[in-house]
């Protein structure tokens, strides 16, 4: 790994699997987007790739945060990935998509959750476990305080 690879970015939220994998979400999404017609961009396109953007944008906005309001920000991730799921199925129905795109649509969809419900799992389990330590170094010191009595 080269030096360049191995530092950690100025924004933290660059160096999340999750924001790559978004990103990368948009980037498809733009590609199979640009074969829709006019028509239905004004109506479909535009809310489906705001949707799209809200993913990176709420991971990005939440990482400056502290855990539980990361976790707010994550959750509402995860309403814009169910945003995209809705607009998926509403291109697939009115025939913009084919089944190659819905299924694939839906596959990096349900990664996009799997990924943020982890994320959000393992911040509530280190902020669970930071605050049992605490109430765990509590009772040493009032155990201690009651020996100097």
């Amino acid at each position: 790994m080269s030096e360049q690879e191995n530092q950690v970015s100025f924004f933290r939220f660059e160096d999340l699997r999750i924001y790559d994998k978004a990103m990368d979400y948009i980037s498809w999404l733009y590609s199979t987007t640009s074969t829709f017609s006019s028509e239905n961009k004004e109506c479909v396109v535009d809310m489906f790739l705001k949707a799209s953007h809200s993913i990176a944008l709420h991971l990005a906005e939440g990482s400056s945060r502290n855990k539980a309001q990361f976790v707010y920000f994550l959750k509402m991730a995860k309403s814009s990935v169910r945003e995209c799921v809705v607009y998926t199925e509403i291109a697939y129905k009115a025939g913009m998509m084919n089944d190659d795109q819905r299924e694939y649509s839906r596959n990096q969809l349900m990664e996009l959750t799997k990924m943020i419900g982890s994320l959000i799992a393992s911040l509530q389990r280190n902020t669970a476990r930071m605050a049992h330590s605490d109430d765990y170094e509590d009772m040493n010191e009032n155990d201690n305080d009651n020996d100097i009595m």
